[in-house]
């Protein structure tokens, strides 16, 4: 059974910042592109970052500068460092294993707000 569990999210004022962590069981951690994706109020869900198996990182114009993703194999878990947060940037994010299949965690809420 495939689980992705997210975690880290919260509140966070305007400029703060926050570390989402996604611990993936039941996969070949190592040979999967893992990504982040958030989908906010009224709006369809969009990538923020992804991270393949070889290191090649790719990231939503939105966020580049701000966001960096990682990825700890020997721990199944990748992570989404998140600085200067904006408050457009509040959205539930989603942890994304793809291969030949897409898993999806649960998400995690993240609000950027003073």
């Amino acid at each position: 059974q495939v689980q992705l569990v997210e975690s880290g999210g919260g509140l966070v004022q305007p400029g703060g910042s926050l570390r989402l962590s996604c611990a993936a069981s039941g996969i070949a951690f190592s040979i999967y592109r893992m990504g982040w994706y958030r989908q906010a109020p009224v709006k369809q869900r969009e990538l923020v970052a992804t991270i393949t198996s070889g290191l090649n990182t790719n990231y939503a114009d939105s966020v580049k500068g701000r966001f960096t993703i990682s990825r700890d194999n020997a721990k199944n878990t990748v992570y989404l460092q998140m600085n200067s947060l904006k408050p457009e940037d509040t959205a539930v994010y989603y942890c994304n294993a793809g291969l030949v299949s897409n898993y999806w965690g649960q998400g995690t809420q993240v609000t950027v707000s003073s």
